[in-house]
């Protein structure tokens, strides 16, 4: 008769072995964890410097635009000469929504993290 024999791989084991989640690591701060956080960490400092680029080239900007567009200085919107209006009045909505842009995608940012850190 012939005896069934059970053939494995030696992978198996390895397979089977429960590894670290990476919330440990993280708190741990083991290698591991550092390249999930720098990862993280680079991710948030690029979207601020996109925001503050933006936000930077729009403020600065508009003086050069009024400098380079020299009738525009003459407008008057509501009895205010326009570049005060801007400058001084309706570029606060401008940060208002660079700011609420920037907290929404960071908080994306860190749902995908989250999620990524949580996969089994």
């Amino acid at each position: 008769m012939n005896r069934r024999v059970t053939v494995t791989s030696p992978r198996t084991a390895a397979a089977r072995r429960r590894r670290y989640p990476v919330t440990r690591e993280i708190d741990e701060q083991t290698r591991v964890g550092e390249v999930y956080m720098g990862s993280l960490l680079r991710t948030q400092f690029r979207l601020a410097m996109f925001v503050c680029t933006v936000l930077g080239c729009v403020v600065g900007g508009l003086p050069l635009l009024f400098l380079l567009l020299p009738h525009l200085r003459d407008l008057h919107l509501l009895g205010i000469p326009l570049p005060w209006a801007v400058l001084a009045g309706l570029i606060y909505p401008a940060f208002v929504i660079g700011a609420w842009l920037y907290v929404r995608q960071a908080e994306r940012n860190e749902r995908h993290f989250a999620d990524l850190v949580e996969r089994p």
